[in-house]
């Protein structure tokens, strides 16, 4: 891993983490103590105790103290979802896809994202707005935005004939995501877009992905009434 890969904690957990997918550190194995490999990697003993913290939150490895930090010899089991592209899982359906760009500028992060989507500070973001369609019903309505440090030809694109959801998913390759799920209420905004009623409960979905350390996408997905996600476990 290049030096310039360890200067933060999530760099830091990529390759810890790969080193516990590689067998390089067996299960139920004892791993360098954080000062060993703060050394290692030419950074701060807390940086490691970060990404470390961050690998015992999700049971991939087991923390005690005084006794060190081990991988875990059972790791959690998850289900898996991969992020659809919306143009095949519609077709998938039997029904005809097309999008709708409504909006594409580049604009400052806005400040309630800085804490979850780190991006360069001052740098701007690709900001898009999309209206997905199924046999020309509404189908979900899209908010993004977009790290150009992490996804630079996202800038020349026009996303009019390929939506940012399949460019993305072909074009910027990503190592981890985080995923929430929830309901909104249908405003006058989404009651119109989605052709729902107003205070209609709908589907939504945040999605962040990343790529090491940089993040290459923040997404907000609001689906039509009716929306049903299936996946495999």
């Amino acid at each position: 891993m290049a030096l310039a890969d360890t200067n933060s904690w999530t760099g830091i957990r990529e390759e810890l983490l790969r080193r516990i997918h590689d067998r390089i550190w067996q299960p139920g194995e004892q791993i360098p103590h954080e000062a060993d490999l703060a050394e290692e990697f030419g950074c701060a003993r807390t940086t490691v105790n970060r990404a470390l913290r961050d690998l015992a939150e999700s049971g991939l490895v087991v923390r005690k103290r005084r006794a060190g930090t081990r991988v875990a010899l059972n790791p959690p089991q998850r289900a898996t979802l991969t992020i659809p592209i919306l143009r095949e899982e519609v077709e998938a359906l039997g029904r005809t896809y097309r999008h709708s760009l409504l909006e594409k500028d580049l604009r400052p992060l806005p400040p309630m994202l800085h804490g979850a989507f780190q991006v360069t500070l001052g740098a701007d973001v690709l900001f898009l707005k999309t209206l997905h369609f199924a046999d020309d019903r509404p189908y979900a309505f899209e908010e993004r935005y977009i790290n150009l440090e992490a996804a630079p030809a996202a800038r020349d694109m026009t996303f009019e004939d390929v939506s940012a959801n399949e460019w993305l998913v072909h074009n910027a390759p990503y190592s981890h995501g985080d995923i929430s799920f929830f309901a909104v209420n249908a405003d006058k905004t989404l009651s119109r877009k989605l052709d729902a009623s107003t205070g209609a409960a709908l589907f939504a979905m945040e999605r962040i992905t990343w790529t090491g350390p940089l993040p290459i996408t923040h997404v907000r997905l609001i689906f039509a009434p009716g929306y049903r996600m299936r996946t495999e476990i």
